[in-house]
């Protein structure tokens, strides 16, 4: 025998039917606090600094796997937009 049960109800008061904390504010000030510092980390970077710090060799020819992999990327862009601009493409 199977019996399903559906309760129709907030994410609110399940928590407090269950008797969780609501934690909410606690939340809420935490990603206030992440946003603020996302901020300031973006206000006082460059857009170099941002690129080092999202890609770990920075990108550079030669410096390692994910340079070379940018490399390979950049010459297979360009070598397409050489063969789009030929007559008759």
């Amino acid at each position: 025998m199977k019996v399903t049960i559906d309760i129709d109800c907030t994410p609110e008061e399940a928590r407090s039917f269950m008797g969780l904390p609501d934690v909410s504010a606690a939340q809420q000030a935490v990603v206030e606090e992440w946003q603020k510092q996302a901020m300031e980390a973006m206000s006082s970077m460059d857009p170099q600094s941002l690129f080092k710090a999202w890609v770990p060799d920075g990108g550079v020819p030669g410096s390692g796997p994910v340079g070379e992999g940018w490399e390979q990327f950049q010459n297979a862009f360009w070598s397409s937009m050489t063969n789009a601009t030929k007559p008759g493409k």
